[in-house]
Formats: C-alpha cells, sequence, structure tokens
C-alpha cells in the first residue's frame, strides 16, 4: 500500500519532563509517524511522580536518569515492532527540558563507546552516572550558590549582560555548584557533565555530545556574545569545571554519524547524521519557525513569549539565549504565571462562567478601555514581582466610561480621528487606584494589561515591532478571536495561529534537515518552506498604534508604582 511506501525522513526527538517522544518529518516536511514513553505510566518503577521525584525539602527536584535510558530503549522497540524503517533516516536531532544535567561516572565514554547490539541501553549503562538522581528544572535548592555567583561577577546585572540571565536556582551552573558543595566525591568521579539535550545525543551517538550554543546559554555559564564558557563563571562553580563541560558548538552542528549500537540492532543507515540536540525552548521557537523580528506568544496556563532579537538587551528579568537556528542572532524568553486561570477567574466572576460573554465584553468596549487600566496576578508573578490585583482609573472619574464604540468586525466605529484625540487626551491623565471595574471593563483591563505588559517587558529585552513582524499564537486561549484581536492592537502587528502540537519535536526534525542541508551556511527559512503555513487570525484594528503608544508609558509608570509600594496583596 502506498503508505508503506520508503520516506526518507528525518527523526526529531524531546526528552521532556514527563515524556519521552519522536516524531518522524518527511522530505516535504509532512508528520507521518509518532511515538511516546510516559514515565509515570510506563516506566513505574522508577516511582516518579510527573516524571520527577520531589524531596521533603520541597525546593529539590530530581529525575533517575536511568528512567531516560530506558524510555529510550522502550520507544525504540514500540517503533521496530511498529514495522518503522529505520534504514530511511538520514538524520536526527532533539529537545530535552532545559537546565537538567547529567553527570557521567569516570570511564561511561568507553562504555558509550563499546556498545553491544546484543543488549538494551539501560542495561550497559547502568553504572555510568555518578549521581543517578539528577537535578532538573523544578529544582530550586540554589539560593546560596546563585548569590555566590552573582557575587563573583559584580552582581546581577553583570551576570546578565555577561550570560544572558541574573542566577536563577534552576540554572546549571549553579546545580552544579551545589553538587560540588555538598558531594565533592561525586563530583570528582564525574567525566563529563552534559544537559539533558546533549545527554540524549551522546545516547545517538556512542560517545560524548558536545553542548549547544542556545541551550548552554541557559546554564549561567556561557559568554552570549563570544560563544564560550565565562571563566569567571566557572570558577565561581567548580574547579576543573570546562574540561567536563568541553567546548559548546552552534546549535545546528552535525556532531556526528550515529553509534554502530544503532546501525546494527534496528536498522540505520551508517551514514545517518546526529545534529546537535537543543533546549525545548529554542526547538520550540524552530518548530514555529519564527523568524526576525517575529514573537510567539503561547497562551497556556502560564504565558510565555519567544521572541528572535538581532541586539538584545539583557536584564533581570526573562532570559536571552543563543538563537537555535542562526547562531548570530538571538531569542529570549519570558515567563508570566498568571495566565489562562487568571483568564478563567475573570470569566467567571464577570461575565457568569461564560467564553461567550467574555468575548462580547471585549467586542463593546473600546481600545484603551476608557483610561481603566488593570494589573491581575492572584498568584506571584514573575514578570514582574508582583501578586494582587490593582485596578486604575483616571482621576476625571465622574465619567468614567464617556465613549463606547462598536467592534471593528460588526458595525462601524465612530470617526476614529475623535476616538483617537480623546483616549490619547485620557490616557495622559493622572489616575488613581480603585477597587473594581464594571464586569466588562473588568475583562478588557485583564486582557490589556496582560498584553500591554507582555510588549513592555519585551521591549526592555532590546525586542522592537517592525513593519514585517508577525505574531504566533498558540495556547489554548489562541482559539478565541476576541483576545487575539486585543494581541494585535496592542502589538501593532498581525496574529497567526499556527498547530503547535509537538513543536519541540517537530522543531528538532527541522533543525536535523537544517544541518543536514548545511547549517551556519544555509538559511533556516530555506529549508522549512514547505511547512504548513499558519493562518491569519487578526490584524490591528485602525487607531491601534495611537491608542497603546499613548497608553504603553502609563502602564509601565504604573507597573513600577506597584512594584514600589508592596511585594504583597493590596489591602
Amino acid at each position: 500500500m502506498a503508505e508503506h511506501a520508503p520516506r526518507r525522513c528525518c527523526l526529531g526527538w524531546d526528552f521532556s519532563t514527563q515524556q519521552v517522544k519522536v516524531v518522524a518529518v518527511d522530505a516535504e516536511l509532512n508528520v507521518f509517524y509518532e511515538e511516546s514513553v510516559h514515565f509515570d505510566r510506563d516506566l513505574p518503577e522508577f516511582g516518579t511522580q510527573g516524571g520527577v521525584h520531589v524531596h521533603k525539602d520541597g525546593l529539590t527536584v530530581t529525575s533517575p536518569v536511568l528512567m531516560w535510558v530506558q524510555a529510550l530503549d522502550i520507544i525504540l522497540e514500540k517503533m521496530k515492532a511498529s514495522g518503522f524503517d529505520f534504514s530511511q533516516v538520514l538524520a536526527l536531532s532533539g529537545a530535552g527540558q532545559q537546565h537538567g544535567s547529567i553527570y557521567w561516572k569516570a570511564g561511561a565514554q568507553q562504555a558509550l563507546t563499546s556498545l553491544s547490539p546484543d543488549l538494551r541501553l539501560h542495561q550497559q549503562l547502568q553504572d555510568c552516572f555518578s549521581i543517578s538522581d539528577c537535578p532538573v528544572w523544578m529544582d530550586s535548592s540554589t539560593t546560596a550558590q546563585c548569590r555566590q555567583l552573582e557575587a563573583a561577577v559584580g552582581g546581577a546585572q553583570a551576570l546578565s549582560c555577561l550570560t544572558g540571565s541574573r542566577a536563577y536556582e534552576r540554572f546549571t551552573g549553579n546545580q552544579i555548584a551545589k553538587i560540588y558543595q555538598q558531594n565533592p566525591e561525586a563530583y570528582s568521579h564525574t567525566e563529563r557533565i552534559s544537559l539533558v539535550s546533549s545527554f540524549a545525543a551522546s545516547l545517538f551517538l556512542g560517545s560524548y555530545s558536545p553542548i549547544d550554543y542556545s541551550d548552554g546559554s541557559g546554564m549561567n555559564l556561557l559568554q552570549i556574545q563570544d560563544k564560550v564558557w565565562s571563566q569567571a563563571c566557572l570558577g565561581a562553580c567548580a574547579p576543573h569545571l570546562e574540561e567536563k563541560l568541553s567546548p559548546p558548538v552552534p546549535s545546528c552542528s552535525v556532531v556526528g554519524a550515529i553509534s554502530s549500537y544503532y546501525v546494527q540492532r534496528y536498522g540505520f543507515p551508517p551514514g545517518c547524521k546526529v545534529v546537535a540536540f537543543t533546549g525545548d525552548n529554542p526547538a520550540s521557537l524552530a518548530g514555529m519557525r519564527l523568524e526576525e523580528g517575529d514573537i510567539a506568544v503561547s497562551l497556556g496556563t502560564s504565558d510565555t513569549l519567544f521572541l528572535w532579537l538581532q541586539e538584545p538587551m539583557p536584564a533581570l528579568e526573562g532570559h536571552i539565549f543563543c538563537n537555535p537556528v542562526d547562531s548570530q542572532h538571538y531569542m529570549a524568553l519570558l515567563c508570566f504565571k498568571n495566565g489562562s486561570l487568571m483568564r478563567e477567574k475573570i470569566r467567571n466572576e464577570s461575565v457568569s462562567r461564560s467564553w461567550s460573554d467574555f468575548s462580547k465584553a471585549l467586542q463593546s468596549t473600546e481600545m484603551g478601555n476608557g483610561g481603566n487600566l488593570g494589573f491581575y496576578f492572584d498568584v506571584m508573578e514573575i514578570t514582574p514581582e508582583i501578586i494582587g490585583r490593582h485596578r486604575f482609573n483616571t482621576e476625571n472619574h465622574k465619567n468614567l466610561f464617556p465613549w463606547r464604540v462598536l467592534s471593528y468586525t460588526h458595525q462601524e466605529p465612530m470617526d476614529l480621528e475623535i476616538m483617537n484625540f480623546l483616549l490619547v487626551e485620557r490616557a495622559a491623565e493622572p489616575r488613581r487606584q480603585v477597587a473594581a471595574f464594571p464586569g466588562d471593563v473588568e475583562v478588557r483591563a485583564l486582557i490589556e494589561g496582560q498584553f500591554m505588559a507582555k510588549r513592555i517587558h519585551a521591549e526592555g529585552l532590546g525586542y522592537r515591532v517592525m513593519s514585517k513582524t508577525k505574531i504566533l499564537a498558540t495556547g489554548g486561549a489562541s482559539h478565541n478571536r476576541e483576545i487575539l484581536q486585543v494581541l494585535a492592537d496592542v502589538f501593532d502587528a498581525p496574529v497567526y495561529v499556527i498547530d503547535t502540537a509537538n513543536s519541540a519535536c517537530v522543531g528538532s526534525a527541522y533543525r536535523a534537515f537544517h544541518g543536514l542541508a548545511g547549517g551556519t551556511d544555509v538559511p533556516f527559512s530555506e529549508v522549512v518552506k514547505l511547512a504548513p503555513n499558519p493562518r491569519l487570525a487578526a490584524t490591528p484594528s485602525p487607531g491601534a498604534s495611537q491608542v497603546y503608544e499613548a497608553l504603553l508609558p502609563q502602564y509601565a509608570k504604573l507597573e513600577q508604582r506597584i512594584l514600589s509600594q508592596t511585594r504583597g496583596p493590596p489591602e
């Protein structure tokens, strides 16, 4: 049958927190195969919950490294049993949960290079790790090491300028420092330290894979401008660390051919290339095919922004990583904790739990919300560090809602020149804090506030809206057209939606094709031009740029006012 005809392909892997997953993508960039192994369900003997072990202190979070190895065994056997034709695989690449680290025991390299095809991987590698339960991105037990690292380089901002981020507890340098300080014997017996991504690549190579620039810039160790390990940071974390890491490489590098183990056991071709694995967030940027000036907004439980930057401005919030598909550029990541759960709360409180009424509230209120601005953080926010709900109107509060305009999508609005004049005038008025808004105003204040915060903090990292800028929206809230309309208006850019299921896997397969095509010598956009195009969902409303150019500085000032007044909930 036609569907069983040989299909030349690349594989994209994702070693995530809860599972290992793989997709096969053919030369026309169609996904035609996928498989997964779920840690809790398929490997219950490791006793994980959500793929991790949370320790008694509530701060230390680890995952058993052999669980990942055994998951790879299982998924390869499932592929083999299904009749998957490994002989057609041209190259593979992958992603790993960012910030996790693996510690190879002295002698492990020899075990990797002499794998027997008669045995599964976990049987041959079970004695290869000096740390059996490895720290992952959820670990927050290294505050002391973070402060030590920042002090060693001249403070948090200095570290951010050097490595792209201030010191974060989950970042690998600080995790290594803790292991060195608390378990020096295990550290001394470690011959190589990998990230989850380079660890997974090593399994396929049959030798140690280097860390790539993009995932390496999530360690608080890599100088993101020069793309070399920072001697000051290495020295502040642990001795002999550089030799345990080896030099980093461009993310599109072909790091070698697949190990003969996979050729003999599964039928991979000897010429199958392994392209450097990277972090899951950089792989997702590749999967969404961002280009220079683009922004991706994931509207989920937490809201996340991926930004393509040419000239980043590292700050005390957010992260700057080396770009996974263009080593001359950068990507930024911003995370906002109060995402969909906050939207659901305001929906429940303001419009009787109805998403339809939530959309109608956005349609019935004008851009700029009559000058009414809100901050809604029921849990401590990451960007910025604020908690509580804070609402502000103009001092001219007797005339709060004088300018109702009808939806642009349904009826003609009032004269735009008059409306823009009124809204700009209102935006410039002084503001006072108030206890409540009417339901429809509350809805718009929430959504406008969420998107204005995203733009303000993106611009704080160096992002600028350009004429060719496009926004790619994903996640649950990206199905709401009215929410996307506000996003387009606030950023003054068109919004597209794209199916990003398995974006890290698909992005890894795309990156495998990119490495195969020549990597740094070939634009990534050329390699993925056959991929499905995103769908246009919203374009900026007439007059939007004037409204929000006036409101954005006001919103930023209010945020700073709240930060200076309180770190806890308002009275």
